[in-house]
This record gives C-alpha cells, sequence and structure tokens, in this order.
C-alpha cells in the first residue's frame, strides 16, 4: 500500500505537495471516486488513479545515474544547434532520464541524471539548499580580499548570490585553482562570480552535489548510483 501523493509524485504528475493540493482542489478520482482528503492508501497495482480525467500508469523504475560531463556536451535532452548532449553518452539506458539542472557547455564534472521528478525539483529548488561544489582554476591569483567578497556573496546582474565557502587549493603560477561551494543555481554562476573580482574562470569542474562525490569515475563515464546513495541523496533532499 502507498499514500496516494506519493504515488501520484512518483508517477510524474507533480511534486508531493503539488499533488496533495491536486487532491484538494478536486481534481483527483481513486475507482471512479473522488478524492479530496490527501493520505489515502492505495494498492498501486489494483487500484485506477485518474488525475483531470487521465488515468496514471503504473510508475516506471526509478533509475539515477551519475555521469563525469565533459567539456563539449549539453546538459540537455535535445540542441536545436545539433550539438552533442550528455543523454548520448547513456548506451544502455531504456528508460527517458533527464539532467539535474545543468553545467554549462564548457564545463565538466558530476552531473546527475533520473527519471525521479520529486528528486530534480528537491535538488535544483535554492529553498533546499543542497550544496554544489566547484573547482575552477581562475586567471591570476586572487588575495584574501577577493576570496573573502567571493564567500561573502556578490552582486551581479540578476541579483545578489547568497554567501559560498571558498577556498585556495593550490596556485599555479599565474594561476589558481580555487574551490567554491555553492547552493543557488543562477546561470553561470561560478563563472560570474570569478569575473566580478576580477580573476575569470579558465576551466571549470563540479565534484559533488550534496553527498555526491565524483570520485575516481572517468570522464565521458557513468554510473548507477548504489542504494545507499539513493537514500543519503533522498535524506540530503528531506524526502521521506
Amino acid at each position: 500500500m502507498e499514500r496516494l501523493q506519493k504515488f501520484m509524485a512518483r508517477s510524474g504528475v507533480a511534486s508531493r505537495r503539488g499533488s496533495e493540493e491536486l487532491i484538494a482542489q478536486g481534481k483527483v478520482r481513486v475507482n471512479g471516486k473522488p478524492v479530496t482528503l490527501p493520505g489515502l492508501k492505495i494498492d498501486p497495482l489494483k487500484d485506477r488513479v485518474e488525475v483531470d480525467g487521465r488515468s496514471l500508469r503504473k510508475p516506471e523504475k526509478k533509475v539515477y545515474i551519475l555521469l563525469f560531463k565533459p567539456v563539449g556536451y549539453v546538459s540537455t535532452v535535445s540542441d536545436p544547434q545539433g550539438r552533442r548532449k550528455v543523454i548520448d553518452l547513456l548506451s544502455g539506458i531504456k528508460q527517458r532520464v533527464y539532467p539535474v539542472g545543468r553545467l554549462d557547455y564548457d564545463s565538466e564534472g558530476l552531473l546527475l541524471l533520473t527519471n525521479d521528478g520529486e528528486l530534480t525539483y528537491a535538488l535544483t529548488h535554492p529553498r533546499y539548499e543542497i550544496p554544489k561544489t566547484y573547482q575552477a582554476m581562475v586567471q591570476g591569483v586572487p588575495g584574501k580580499d577577493k576570496l573573502d567578497e567571493l564567500a561573502k556573496g556578490v552582486v551581479l546582474q540578476d541579483g545578489a548570490t547568497a554567501p559560498a565557502k571558498v577556498r585556495l587549493l593550490k596556485n599555479k603560477g599565474d594561476s589558481a585553482l580555487l574551490e567554491i561551494t555553492i547552493h543557488e543555481g543562477k546561470n553561470r554562476q561560478v563563472r560570474r562570480m570569478c569575473e566580478h573580482i576580477g580573476h575569470p574562470v579558465l576551466s571549470l569542474r563540479r565534484v559533488s552535489i550534496g553527498p555526491l562525490k565524483i570520485g575516481d569515475l572517468q570522464r565521458g563515464r557513468f554510473r548507477h548510483l548504489t542504494t545507499r546513495e539513493v537514500k543519503i541523496l533522498m535524506k540530503a533532499a528531506k524526502i521521506s
């Protein structure tokens, strides 16, 4: 048995909270009878659930994939410019999965792909504050004042950034490797933050999302998350 709103979320109708709102609005029927209170337990194999008159199919198996995205791939399932897509790297995956957030064309590193809409929402919405850590090779060597400025937050064209964790990993002549952890998802945020302090990014790699780390995964390769990793990720996203 499973709660109705959880079944709806797993079916891709909406998030669990959104499903509860649909139920409250009287848009959901179970076995032909309207349901207006969340919490009803159903048997997904036997009960027929309809939303706005459309029957929900049994949710397909949830898939969670960790990919080391290379530079030169777009983090979308289609591209009008005909560029290479991260989906092209997923050989043997039968389910239709979607990238969780994006890494821009010129960046590389950890990218999560899944067909779990509820988890995707939680990992990408700023209010859940899921940390994402990047290693940025920047031009020049920022001083402590510049690193502090990044950490406190800078004002970009689309608003101020939230406080970040920033540290200098190493100097490499006329460049430096920074580790930057943020929990927002502004477009090209890390690149724009570094540009703002006068140290543009030369290369950028995402090394972790929440508890997930890229580890020793090779560039262009992918693997399925373990059951333990999925549980830890769900806990970080506050999904029960």
